[in-house]
């Protein structure tokens, strides 16, 4: 697996015996905005269920939804969404929902009234609206709350009420740019559990994120973006592998250094060895190919010699360090 630009993961190529339709495809597709390429060249197919889009701020997630909203038309290439081009395509865009990462809120309106006007701009009749609109408050536990002003709610409120109104019209696709912005951790939680759960369902849910961890508390399916580029596409867990297969840099701090170190001098997937000065910060810098062994290694050897380590540091172990390996 050599984790490349363009890498697709195991059991992830598009097409082939018993796969399913894809909801999203992507040929050829690029997005520019002036000499700012936002999306370049993209072929991409998502299948139904849970998706994770994975990137650094300024990968391109956030583009590549706007394109499969329509709100941006593509600069070149061609995407399907549920089968057809989304961008003025009204029949498409009802069946899909959508939590920006950016409020835009009417502050004087309550949260039931804005999901429910969301739910009357999307064409749902007055009974239906509101019937979506409490059930949608419900799920995301803002029942309580929903008939104060948005302008009195805390930042994890103002989430919570945003991600009602993309449920609210009970969408086939549901885009969630960022959704874990603002939320505490329990809120996290229940919105990591909310997301299984509509994937239980049988609903299509593509959330955009820069923190892998977000993505394996809810999906095993992730898209690797950089640079507007797909990276990689697969299992998580194969993600995950990414992370311990590229080189690391680990820096040990402790009594006897040069003593520990000697037990990394000859071994093969040892790349380079630096020591640091003498006094308090006194430890050794390695670079090795196989982390893994590494560490098991050095809690040996600590116990052979009886020496104790004040410090472990691995600054690649990272999501930006893998983008850093993959794209060089």
């Amino acid at each position: 697996m050599s984790g490349r630009a363009g890498h697709r993961l195991p059991g992830c190529a598009p097409g082939g015996g018993g796969r399913m339709n894809p909801v999203i495809e992507a040929h050829g597709l690029s997005k520019w905005f002036g000499e700012v390429v936002a999306v370049n060249n993209l072929d991409l197919a998502i299948e139904p269920g849970v998706t994770g889009l994975l990137g650094p701020n300024g990968a391109g997630k956030s583009t590549f939804i706007k394109l499969a909203l329509g709100l941006y038309a593509p600069s070149r290439g061609t995407l399907r969404v549920l089968g057809e081009p989304p961008r003025n395509n009204f029949a498409v865009l009802r069946r899909i929902g959508y939590c920006p990462e950016v409020d835009k809120f009417y502050e004087t309106m309550t949260g039931y009234e804005f999901v429910y006007w969301m739910n009357r701009f999307r064409g749902l009749r007055k009974d239906i609206a509101s019937k979506y609109a409490e059930e949608a408050c419900e799920r995301v536990r803002m029942t309580d709350r929903m008939d104060d002003l948005i302008a009195e709610y805390s930042k994890g409120m103002r989430q919570r009420i945003k991600l009602a109104q993309a449920l609210a019209s009970d969408p086939e696709l549901l885009f969630l740019d960022e959704p874990m912005t603002g939320l505490d951790p329990e809120g996290r939680e229940e919105l990591f559990a909310l997301i299984r759960e509509m994937g239980r369902e049988g609903k299509t849910i593509i959330f955009s994120t820069h923190i892998l961890y977000e993505v394996e508390r809810a999906t095993n399916a992730v898209v690797l973006l950089y640079n507007g580029c797909v990276l990689a596409q697969g299992d998580i867990h194969q993600i995950r592998g990414l992370i311990d297969e590229h080189p690391h840099t680990v820096t040990v701090t402790c009594a006897e250094p040069h003593i520990l170190a000697r037990h990394f001098v000859n071994e093969a997937a040892t790349l380079s060895m630096e020591f640091g000065m003498d006094g308090p910060t006194r430890g050794f810098t390695i670079r090795t190919r196989d982390p893994n062994a590494f560490y098991q290694r050095l809690n040996e050897a600590a116990l052979e010699d009886g020496i104790a380590i004040d410090s472990i540091q691995c600054p690649d172990d990272n999501l930006q360090a893998v983008f850093n390996y993959l794209v060089r």
